[in-house]
């Protein structure tokens, strides 16, 4: 059954770095108006007290008992077992901090915690990209489904997450897809996070102008430049998106190479795709100077409803079978996508909180 019929009801938590955003949702959409709290993450009894805050109050709000509580939250964590770990961001959560079962003694329901990388790729692979191809599909009578989904997820730093059939890939140490910290051929003295950033945008911006002082510049201003022909700095900021483009098509070869999979881009940066993309994209149809394909798979870029059809459409051949008459199907093209967060990066997360709770809560019955 689609999450987008589903009577249950999920309480949710986006935590952010200033505040924490307390909702909850039911066959897949908002329910209650979202209750904000001040994160005070530098005072783990201030933080924790909010926290139960927000839940009680939505709690409050709705008209029955919550089947179960999912969010995002930070890692490192064993977020098996809900304990969060030693976070940068947070640094009240020193040595370990026991939130899922504490929220579990409070309210009597389940709770799962996962990071955003892994519920926005799962948010996109069951209401977004994914399954927007696979529907498609459905449409057109096509056997054919698409399985595996790679997110990336870009803003302070550069995340991802991976879907199996379904399935997260956590890793034995819940460290899976770790994809800011891997090397980058492109500039391999950094981890990929350094240059696949805003932080790494905004670097690259000011590298352009080694004769200007840097200053307290945001991502979306650099942005309106790369949009401005007439700005003196035009140039510059349309280059570091580029640059950007090429780090983020060399880590997105990676990840294909790797899991056989398409990739949904999640940003702020809305509208940004047509500065970056094309260099990704020339990464992924490159050589290496030997001659061997930078990836062996057949790409599509999609970004408009043509494009979907168009991806979605077979390609096989029929073959025959050796010392008779039979005939069988055969696709020889390895076809992946890639493509733009459906949801947008907040609500995919939201989505993806909501659908593996679901299915977490049908495991156990």
């Amino acid at each position: 059954m689609s999450i987008f019929f589903d009577n249950r009801v999920v309480m949710t938590l986006d935590a952010g770095n200033s505040n924490f955003v307390f909702s909850a949702m039911k066959g897949g959409r908002e329910v209650v108006l979202p209750i904000v709290l001040p994160a005070n993450t530098d005072d783990l009894d201030l933080c924790l007290e909010n926290i139960l805050k927000g839940f009680e109050t939505v709690l409050a709000s709705l008209e029955c008992k919550p089947d179960a509580i999912s969010f995002a939250f930070p890692g490192p964590s064993d977020y098996e077992r809900g304990i969060i770990g030693d976070l940068g961001n947070f640094p009240a959560f020193q040595g370990g901090v026991a939130l899922g079962p504490m929220l579990e003694d409070r309210f009597d329901v389940p709770v799962y915690i996962r990071n955003d990388g892994d519920l926005f790729t799962y948010g996109e692979a069951v209401g977004g990209a994914l399954s927007e191809v696979n529907q498609v599909l459905a449409e057109q009578n096509i056997a054919k489904r698409y399985r595996n989904l790679v997110g990336i997820t870009i803003g302070i730093g550069f995340g991802a997450g991976v879907v199996h059939n379904r399935e997260l890939l956590s890793g034995d140490n819940n460290l899976a897809a770790e994809i800011w910290n891997t090397s980058n051929s492109l500039s391999p003295e950094n981890n990929a996070e350094t240059k696949i950033s805003y932080r790494g945008i905004i670097n690259e911006y000011y590298e352009h102008l080694s004769d200007e002082p840097k200053q307290d510049i945001k991502i979306n201003e650099v942005y309106r430049i790369a949009n401005d022909p007439a700005h003196s700095n035009n140039l510059a900021a349309k280059s570091a998106f580029a640059n950007f483009g090429r780090h983020l098509g060399n880590s997105v070869a990676n990840l294909i190479n790797l899991f056989d999979s398409s990739v949904v881009i999640g940003s702020g940066i809305h509208g940004a795709e047509s500065l970056y993309m094309p260099e990704l994209m020339k990464v992924l149809g490159s050589s290496f100077p030997d001659g061997t394909p930078r990836v062996k798979h057949q790409i599509s870029l999609l970004t408009t409803h043509e494009d979907y059809a168009s991806f979605t459409q077979p390609k096989s051949v029929e073959v025959k079978v050796p010392f008779s008459d039979r005939l069988v199907e055969y696709e020889p093209s390895h076809k992946v996508f890639i493509a733009k967060s459906k949801l947008g990066c907040s609500k995919a997360i939201a989505i993806g909180a909501y659908a593996f709770a679901l299915d977490q809560l049908d495991k156990q019955n």
